[in-house]
């Protein structure tokens, strides 16, 4: 079995098709006992369909719903934001294999010097043309709420409130 790193760009992609396209992509190869790996790109870029207020105001409820140590915990990074959508669509606590699959998940701020271009060997484009939809009338970036939500912006490019 060849064993393969997709790599998708969620520039411009909204969060839950990715998330739900890369964890059935992630739990299938984990099921047939594959190694296929995935790497998301420019997360900070992701979009979340909607009103701007009740979106944040919904990150925001998420986030202040934890204990300071005793959880849950509930990220403010984009690239964690994204990783815990694609967790939550997996079933990681039931079964080893949804626990392999989220192993096989990497995802980024911006994009590594090594992915620009052409890609390495052994990896390739993911095939995002079902989820690709063109940008909802009303819409925010991952970045702006893990902004909002007190992240370091300073961290990805554009992010300087």
């Amino acid at each position: 079995m060849d064993d393969t790193t997709y790599v998708f760009d969620a520039d411009g992609l909204i969060m839950g098709r990715l998330a739900s396209k890369v964890a059935d992509l992630l739990y299938k190869s984990a099921r047939a006992g594959g190694e296929d790996k995935v790497i998301i790109v420019n997360a900070e870029k992701a979009i979340v369909s909607g009103k701007p207020s009740s979106v944040m105001k919904e990150y925001h409820q998420k986030y202040e719903l934890n204990h300071a140590r005793k959880g849950p915990f509930f990220p403010r990074m984009p690239d964690m934001i994204l990783k815990r959508a694609v967790r939550g669509m997996l079933p990681y606590q039931r079964k080893s294999s949804g626990r392999k699959a989220l192993l096989a998940l990497r995802v980024e701020i911006g994009c590594p010097s090594n992915l620009k271009g052409d890609l390495p060997e052994g990896h390739e484009q993911g095939d995002d043309s079902k989820i690709r939809r063109d940008l909802p009338a009303r819409y925010v970036s991952l970045g702006a709420i893990s902004a909002d939500l007190g992240a370091p912006a300073h961290r990805w490019a554009g992010g300087e409130q």
